[in-house]
């Protein structure tokens, strides 16, 4: 006897990698994704992420703006193409050097320089995370870099996380809250001022003392994210079960 059960109903993959660019059928598409994540990038470099519409996309490639949708449906979407258009920066070589903690923090360098490119990048890691083509072959790499260490799968996959955190953490505080085309030095020179009016009113004897101690002895942001990173590679590499040393 047949079944009543009606079968379910097919889905649309909410994740754009699992959605097909183009059928094969029909005339070939005037624009790509490829194309379409450049032009966002672009606006989002020059003006911040606020300035990223299909509408200024669609003008800047001479199109309609609802026949992008058929392309990128979502603007969530969107952010998923500019985030793996960036990480296809990254340059890695055919085989790790096999020295880990020296690939590591090449690594780690490159991400920081990207996230320096492209300062709205940051935003969208920690709001979106989404794994593209070249947000994999980055943990392909990584998981290269890590095969003499011997730790567990998701021990070395929880490491990524955190150095990937680290290194998104620190471009955020670099930025310091700049807005596109603002000075970041000035930012930081600012900061500074704010901090010191603070501690003038004694309200702050730790962080005083701190500032002071720190004065003869001024740190560049280079500077402090290379002995951060340090801390974090040694944090990385030890045994989840042995205490950290330095």
């Amino acid at each position: 006897m047949p079944s009543s059960k009606t079968p379910p109903a097919a889905t649309t993959p909410e994740l754009i990698w699992l959605r097909p660019e183009r059928t094969g059928r029909g005339p070939r598409p005037a624009h790509s994704r490829a194309s379409i994540a450049a032009v966002a990038v672009a606006l989002a470099d020059a003006e911040g992420l606020g300035a990223v519409s299909m509408r200024r996309i669609a003008a800047e490639l001479g199109a309609g703006t609802m026949s992008l949708y058929n392309y990128v449906p979502k603007k969530e979407h969107l952010f998923d193409l500019m985030l793996d258009a960036v990480s296809g920066e990254y340059r890695f070589p055919d085989q790790p050097s096999g020295d880990v903690r020296s690939d590591l923090r090449e690594l780690a360098h490159q991400q920081l320089a990207i996230l320096r490119r492209h300062p709205w990048a940051a935003t969208v890691v920690v709001t979106r995370p989404s794994l593209g083509p070249n947000g994999l072959r980055f943990a392909e790499y990584y998981l290269a870099v890590m095969a003499p260490v011997p730790f567990d799968s998701g021990t070395k996959l929880e490491a990524m996380s955190l150095l990937n955190g680290f290194v998104v953490q620190f471009a955020e505080w670099e930025r310091g809250g700049v807005s596109p085309g603002q000075d970041r030095e000035q930012g930081q020179r600012e900061l500074i001022e704010y901090m010191t009016q603070a501690v003038l009113t004694g309200q702050y004897p730790h962080l005083a003392t701190a500032l002071a101690s720190a004065g003869g002895n001024p740190s560049t942001p280079d500077s402090v994210f290379e002995r951060s990173l340090g801390r974090i590679l040694t944090a990385m590499l030890t045994p989840p079960d042995q205490p950290a040393t330095t």
